[in-house]
């Protein structure tokens, strides 16, 4: 029996998919000082991947979510965090 995709969860994800995600990822650990093989690195990475398999694909608007999903808003906003470039 074949099984059939019922949602885009389930999608493999492309290689511009995959560098969409790298390049959020890169930017929000080198803003917020995120070791790559720490915990907090995991939990974003599944975060941003998870969020893309949901129809997130504006780097900017993925930035921001993960942002607010793992806290990492300062009080007083982000700090040194230079906006997410677009792809093109």
């Amino acid at each position: 029996m074949v099984q059939t995709i019922t949602n885009r969860s389930q999608v493999p994800l492309d290689s511009r998919d995959l560098a969409t995600c790298q390049r959020v990822f890169d930017t929000l650990s080198t803003d917020y000082a995120i070791a790559r093989d720490s915990a907090e690195a995991e939990r974003m990475a599944s975060i941003i991947i998870e969020l893309y398999r949901q129809g997130v694909r504006d780097p900017n608007h993925l930035q921001s979510m993960v942002e607010a999903a793992r806290g990492l808003f300062e009080a007083d906003g982000p700090v040194n965090r230079p906006a997410a470039t677009p792809t093109g």
